[in-house]
């Protein structure tokens, strides 16, 4: 008799029972193992003691702030963080996708649309694993290895987050000509992507703090404005 595949696993870290509740019941109907956390520390050591597939992650917790945790898990992890937001917290959202959440929501949100964004992730994650290819990829001062995933500026490394090793990949494969934000926003978060292009300007943003010489007057990954962006030699 065959064994069965294991269910992937979401880890909910949320101060809230009642929508901790309605979580848990909602992914395990879909044919999820949801484990749950009522604290940013709580959630911090389920990671470090189970690793999930996906954290859905609220950023007001007691104790512990959800944003601490995402710079944590971040540190330690490149599982997908989904992380939940107040209304009106702006300046959160942006603060969480600079630190490494993959995505978000703004309460309240829909459920299905959550379960959705999570399976989104977890295809995302699978793709990431299958054969790359051998290329280097040159622009600049700036080489990229696309079998290693390695990234050197003038031969020195430079260390990226995956998302970034991505949009990097993306921008340099179209070296001197435009790549829309649609396009950029397909190829590295897939066409399930349910935010919006803010995702992107975090991103790029951290490329260029990571990889030009002044990230505010950049001089290889350029703005198009109202379109998109474009990496040039100079």
């Amino acid at each position: 008799m065959m064994e069965s595949e294991p269910r992937p696993r979401v880890l909910v870290v949320e101060d809230e029972p009642a929508i901790t509740e309605a979580l848990q019941y909602a992914f395990e109907l879909e044919g999820f193992e949801v484990e749950s956390a009522t604290n940013g520390r709580a959630g911090l050591d389920a990671v470090r003691r189970r690793p999930p597939a996906v954290v859905v992650l609220d950023l007001m917790l007691p104790g512990m702030s959800g944003l601490d945790v995402c710079r944590q898990v971040r540190f330690e992890s490149n599982v997908p963080i989904i992380i939940l937001t107040a209304r009106d917290a702006e300046a959160d959202k942006v603060a969480g996708l600079e630190l490494g959440a993959d995505d978000y929501l703004t309460k309240p949100f829909s459920i299905r649309e959550l379960v959705a964004r999570v399976r989104a992730q977890l295809r995302r994650s699978a793709r990431s694993g299958s054969p790359v290819n051998t290329e280097v990829l040159r622009g600049g001062p700036v080489e990229l290895d696309v079998e290693a995933h390695q990234v050197r500026v003038d031969g020195a490394p430079v260390e990226l987050r995956p998302k970034e090793f991505d949009l990097l990949e993306s921008l340099m494969r179209r070296r001197g000509r435009l790549a829309t934000r649609e396009t950029l926003i397909d190829e590295v978060w897939g066409p399930d992507h349910f935010g919006t292009t803010k995702t992107l300007d975090v991103h790029i943003k951290r490329l260029r703090q990571k990889l030009e010489p002044e990230p505010t007057r950049p001089r290889h990954i350029l703005t198009v404005r109202g379109l998109g962006y474009k990496f040039v030699d100079e």
